[in-house]
């Protein structure tokens, strides 16, 4: 079997020789996590074996440490916006699968495209996620290059869509080219399951049932010089432990090559879709105990790439997980095509939702705990991607960005977007986090551009 730079016997072995950690040595690990460098790929391992209360909690604890000191009190929203559910492959754990008969298909006009947007646009959101099955064949990147352009040009009262990130199938170096000189901002791309043997038996048949294309799918979209890349997890369908160590492999990968790793992680767990029983029934179930250690220990080993958490989860699984290490949400969101513009036909989604909240509800649920919510996109528009990101997020210096950004796009929601009852518990956060900005001269500036857009003006950032 070619599992490229997966290297499975690496892994099991290290698995199989690795013994639960003393006390002692795990508050050594979290130590050496605290210095805001990550941990080593043994490290790992060894935190991967913890199952006594005390070490995890301690871990926990260090994961929230480690993303209070780099990433703060924000949390970056969007929404996923679906525009097929056509697909070529028969993935088992998806709704969205060849064969499921249970769903009915729809692939989205432009027109209908434009007009899902502007109900996102209208709700209050700037950032989405493009997401597309793999169904349309030869004519899928032309469509989805429609899409980027229908979805940009949309202008509802002062509101638009700022940053698409997009999920769309794999593409040949050319393919991935067009895409980023159409603007997106991250692309992204789940292997789903690292571990060979299963990854073949989840995708018996289709394009995406080869191994080596999927896995490499990330390395060509960064050879076409699209510098942010996404990858993920779908958690449930092998060992935890197995995926989260061949996924530090495939980071290291990325960094040998381009010397870089992913700017995202998303962390989805599996949870039921129609037609699937692998889906409702995980063959590697993953408790919310071992979910949370999950994001812990990825928080630390790798502390400054975005994690991403969907509304898969719970609202109460997601409230607990914003302290260890998740810096992106969607909110609101919906999983079938149409979904937005048309809200009671619930038909056609790719799996069940665990958090059916409102954007609203979920901003006003952050800023109550004392998150601010945001929605910057200013480091994709002023090219603070890439390696530009790194070298300022290492030494702290983004701090001196994200958080007044983070500000002023909140600032944006409450006057344009929120019910009276989030805009009062927003308002008196933003007072707030306002003296939390460690320079003086970027303080007075943010306090400048609230009172700017409090009088009508919009899109101001650093």
């Amino acid at each position: 079997m070619d599992t490229g730079f997966i290297d499975h016997k690496i892994i099991n072995d290290t698995l199989a020789a690795t013994r639960p950690p003393s006390r002692d040595e795990v508050e050594d690990i979290t130590t050496h996590a605290r210095q805001l460098n990550g941990i080593d790929f043994n490290e790992a391992a060894r935190l991967l074996m913890v199952e006594d209360h005390e070490s995890i909690r301690l871990i926990l604890k260090t994961a929230n440490y480690v993303k209070n000191e780099i990433y703060g009190k924000r949390l970056v929203l969007f929404a996923p916006l679906y525009v097929s559910n056509m697909c070529n492959n028969e993935c088992m754990y998806c709704a969205f699968r060849k064969s499921n008969t249970f769903i009915p298909r729809r692939t989205l006009s432009l027109d209908e495209i434009r007009s899902e947007t502007e109900t996102l646009v209208e709700q209050g959101h700037k950032r989405i996620l493009l997401v597309s099955g793999e169904g349309l064949g030869e004519s899928a990147l032309p469509y989805s290059l429609k899409a980027i352009d229908t979805i940009y040009s949309v202008k509802k009262g002062k509101g638009e869509i700022r940053r698409i990130n997009i999920n769309i199938a794999p593409l040949p170096v050319d393919g991935f080219k067009k895409l980023k000189e159409a603007r997106i901002g991250t692309y992204q791309l789940f292997q789903e399951t690292y571990h060979y043997d299963t990854y073949k038996r989840m995708h018996p048949t289709g394009p995406k049932s080869d191994y080596i294309n999927h896995l490499t799918a990330v390395d060509r979209a960064m050879e076409a010089g699209i510098d942010d890349v996404g990858v993920g997890i779908l958690f449930g369908l092998y060992d935890y432990r197995f995926e989260i160590m061949a996924l530090l492999q495939h980071i290291k990968h990325l960094e040998n090559k381009f010397g870089i790793g992913p700017h995202t992680i998303s962390i989805p767990r599996l949870e039921p879709a129609s037609g699937s029983e692998i889906a409702s029934h995980p063959p590697f179930n993953v408790t919310d105990r071992d979910f949370a250690k999950i994001i812990a220990i990825l928080r630390i080993t790798v502390p400054y790439t975005g994690m991403i958490l969907s509304t898969r989860e719970t609202a109460q699984m997601r409230r607990d997980a914003f302290s260890l290490g998740i810096s992106q949400v969607s909110a609101g969101s919906k999983t079938n095509p149409g979904g937005y513009s048309h809200p009671e036909n619930e038909t056609g989604e790719q799996f069940s939702l665990g958090d059916h909240r409102t954007l609203d509800c979920v901003i006003h649920d952050m800023a109550h705990m004392g998150y601010i919510p945001s929605f910057c996109t200013g480091c994709y528009r002023l090219a603070r991607t890439g390696h530009d990101f790194m070298e300022l997020a290492k030494p702290g210096l983004i701090k001196l960005y994200c958080l007044p950004n983070a500000l002023t796009t909140f600032k944006e929601y409450l006057v344009d977007y929120a019910a009276p009852e989030t805009r009062e518990t927003g308002e008196k956060l933003i007072t707030e986090m306002l003296n939390h900005i460690p320079s003086s001269k970027t303080r007075e500036q943010t306090a400048l551009y609230l009172q700017r857009i409090e009088n009508g003006e919009n899109d101001l950032y650093f």
